[in-house]
């Protein structure tokens, strides 16, 4: 079984999967939400193709380690999705993944475009990649 990845915004969701081992993590893009009934039905659909058996979300706290409201309105659309799917959900620390996906796309020289569109993807792999390695 696998492992899905998210890296949650308001807009957009980054996702990555794991491999069938659990050893690695890939991205798997971008989702733009749209809201209820259609972005369970998506998160459904990654659960069938994939073989979800878990999911990880990078919770977003602060610097000091403490939960603010963002990692509240994360946490709540994570419940709503685990209940949603069956599925368990796990919480892991995300502070500063942003800024190391925004590194990693300067070092490659990405267009500025361009990194819009990878940071949310790159970030939940870096996400999901940290919690496997913690995981071995």
């Amino acid at each position: 079984m696998r492992i899905l990845g998210i890296d949650y915004g308001d807009k957009n969701i980054g996702l990555a999967v794991s491999d069938l081992l659990g050893i690695t993590a890939q991205g798997l893009g971008v989702y733009r939400q749209k809201g209820g009934a259609e972005d369970l039905a998506y998160f459904q659909g990654l659960v069938e193709e994939y073989g979800i058996d878990r999911i990880v979300v990078g919770l977003p706290l602060r610097m000091d380690g403490t939960q603010g409201s963002r990692a509240e309105i994360t946490k709540d659309f994570a419940d709503r999705l685990g209940t949603a799917l069956g599925i368990p959900i796990v919480f892991w620390d995300e502070r500063l993944t942003t800024k190391e996906a925004l590194r990693i796309l300067r070092e490659q020289k990405a267009a500025p475009k361009r990194k819009k569109a990878l940071k949310d993807q790159i970030s939940a792999t870096l996400i999901l990649a940290s919690y496997l390695e913690s995981e071995r």
